[in-house]
């Protein structure tokens, strides 16, 4: 079928008339700049009082951007978007404080995330955050000190080591149980420390397939060069990679952190160059497909009929587990949906949690949302369409 990202009545065959206008109104309520700033504090807030307001939120911002509070709470929620021939990817999105208790925890969930994804197909991959599992802090000064050469610096240091073996547990469970695994990106100035151990374990586990998958944030300059030093790196070895390609998700504070510390901004200057790079790492994974496997992360239309463009002309089968396409679950439905129906491998990022505890999770997609030439205008006008459409249908 001839693929089209305007067709609403594929992008939202599995919302009711009901579902539909809940979600207008949702993204209309983030043109509202006090709800947007304000509200996840307040609602915070009134969680800690004890107040009554979490079903509504449950039943409003959380349903639309996350799963359940627990994994087998999530299940309705993957097994509708199998259904549709789209993959959930379970996201673990409790952020703590950053105590060795939270770490403890979070690895625990991660790893029964992974066990919960083996063998089923609704789940195509699992993913961590490694500032879930790991000392911000302490990844902060191992980054320092690789960039310094000072590799005795941080090798000994307790925090790492308890890091390093999280990260490579994870990773042996992952390819004992054949499950596909993103290592999300974080800001630049921990992401160094992420690298290594990420490429080492890739070395280890991709042997035969890629199952360890790093993240490259395209919003960042020099990142081409360093996917074609790793793909180099991978055929020298023997091994396959795995990248995830994202946009990147730090801007703000990477500008703000390189001007009050002195450095050159790591990110690109302007979004044309974020844009022209992200398309370019796309023709280099597919241009190197004998050593790569993808993922491209992205609500950007332009880019995900690149992709689905190469794979055709490439007469390349639509399903060919190297290349997949992914959404967050909640936005851009109208890619997700329509790709998916065209035949291609898509996944939705399936956030899940305790409500208090994925509020600043729930808090950045309202902030996404909540700008006239962000994702929100383009998601109400969609929806917008369907109604309408349905309206003339009857």
């Amino acid at each position: 079928m001839k693929l089209s990202f305007e067709n609403t009545e594929i992008a939202f065959a599995h919302k009711s008339n009901l579902d539909l206008h809940k979600a207008y109104r949702l993204f209309q309520a983030f043109g509202f700049p006090f709800i947007v700033n304000k509200g996840a504090k307040i609602a915070n807030a009134a969680l800690s009082l004890g107040l009554p307001i979490k079903g509504l939120i449950k039943k409003t911002l959380f349903s639309q951007f996350c799963g359940g509070e627990t994994i087998a709470e999530s299940y309705p929620s993957a097994k509708q978007l199998y259904e549709n021939r789209i993959g959930a990817i379970l996201d673990y999105s409790v952020e703590g404080e950053g105590t060795g208790e939270d770490f403890a925890k979070a690895f625990g969930e991660l790893q029964k995330v992974i066990i919960e994804a083996t063998d089923k197909p609704e789940y195509p991959f699992a993913v961590f955050k490694c500032s879930g599992i790991g000392n911000f802090k302490m990844l902060m000064n191992v980054t320092n000190a690789m960039r310094e050469d000072q590799n005795t610096t941080y090798r000994d240091d307790l925090d790492f080591q308890h890091f390093r073996s999280r990260f490579e547990a994870l990773c042996k469970l992952a390819y004992e149980n054949n499950t596909k695994l993103f290592v999300d990106a974080e800001e630049t100035w921990i992401q160094d420390a992420i690298d290594e151990i990420a490429y080492q374990n890739m070395a280890r586990y991709n042997k035969e397939k890629a199952i360890v998958y790093n993240t490259i944030q395209l919003y960042r300059k020099e990142r081409i060069p360093e996917m074609k030093f790793r793909i180099e790196e991978a055929r020298i070895g023997e091994y396959k990679i795995g990248f995830k390609l994202v946009r990147g998700a730090y801007m703000e504070k990477e500008a703000a952190r390189a001007l009050a510390l002195g450095y050159d901004n790591p990110i690109q200057n302007s979004k044309q160059e974020t844009d022209d790079d992200y398309d370019e790492a796309i023709r280099l994974c597919f241009e190197c497909r004998d050593v790569v496997s993808f993922c491209a992360g992205t609500h950007n239309e332009k880019s995900s009929l690149l992709l689905a463009q190469l794979i055709d002309e490439g007469n390349i089968d639509e399903n060919d587990d190297r290349f997949w396409f992914a959404q967050l679950y909640g936005m851009s439905d109208h890619i997700s949906y329509n790709l998916a129906a065209a035949g291609y491998n898509v996944a939705k990022y399936l956030p899940y949690g305790p409500i208090k505890e994925v509020l600043p999770y729930l808090s950045r997609r309202a902030q996404e949302n909540s700008s006239v030439k962000g994702q929100a205008s383009r998601e109400l006008n969609l929806i917008q369409q369907e109604i309408k459409r349905r309206k003339l249908a009857k």
